[in-house]
């Protein structure tokens, strides 16, 4: 799949409509939802780079990374987020019966969100779910990877935020050598239970989205965004108007 480097990450050219294809058709993928964050913080940490880089897909998260993926690519990209990957795969994988799992976040957040979906889709397939304590993601590796030898799945979808999600995915599949694809999909379980809210197409298509986000946790996401904000601009314009890497 052709990728366009964008500050240090080198983020996948595909369509929601492709990706879920991928999903539930092949075995062995390892998907990164890439926000403004990740590409901040994959630029400024070699070692959640080095993560990143160890994904096979690289997906365009929010307006302004897939507005900077068509800048550099001279091509057009909408953007390719969790929640409609998410949502689309679940829908595309019916007719194949895909299996689905799910990792992560509070018991009764993924309860909620197992009960939504089925609401949605009544036929959908899901062999379980499985909510970790809150450990770090060396110590969720080492307490709960022999959980993941037989399960029953085709997408273990994973909800533990960044870059907490990446690294457990990441280490879990270095040490078990396992088929499944893993999607780390971050607050997407949170918006399908409805325990928080998903900001509107259109306020998310003009790159508003993190307004709704941050007003939900301001404590949380202040400092992030005070942060990412000038070095997204700052790595933006040293790219522009320095020497543009495509693969």
């Amino acid at each position: 799949m052709k990728t366009t480097k964008i500050f240090q990450t080198n983020i996948t050219e595909i369509t929601i409509n492709e990706l879920a294809e991928i999903l539930t058709t092949t075995k062995g993928n390892l998907v990164a939802i890439c926000n403004a964050n990740t590409l901040v913080r994959c630029a400024r940490d070699r070692h959640i780079r080095k993560v990143i880089e160890n994904f096979t897909i690289k997906t365009a998260d929010g307006f302004p990374v897939a507005k900077l993926l068509s800048i550099f690519s001279k091509k057009k990209h909408l953007r390719v987020d969790g929640y409609k990957v998410f949502m689309k795969t679940l829908e595309h994988g019916l007719e194949s019966n895909t299996k689905h799992y799910f990792f992560g976040n509070d018991k009764d957040v993924v309860e909620l969100m197992i009960k939504n979906i089925k609401n949605i889709y009544p036929n959908v397939n899901i062999s379980g779910y499985l909510s970790p304590k809150y450990l770090e993601p060396e110590e969720l590796v080492k307490d709960y990877k022999n959980n993941f030898d037989n399960i029953e799945a085709d997408i273990i979808w994973v909800s533990l935020g960044f870059p907490k999600q990446e690294v457990f995915i990441n280490k879990l599949n270095n040490e078990k050598n396992l088929k499944y694809n893993f999607v780390g999909v971050g607050a997407v379980f949170e918006w399908v239970a409805g325990t928080k809210f998903k900001a509107p197409e259109i306020v998310a298509n003009f790159g508003l989205e993190w307004i709704l986000r941050l007003i939900q946790e301001p404590t949380r996401l202040f400092r992030r965004y005070a942060i990412d904000i000038p070095f997204f601009v700052f790595f933006f314009v040293k790219q522009l108007f320095g020497k543009n890497n495509s693969n």
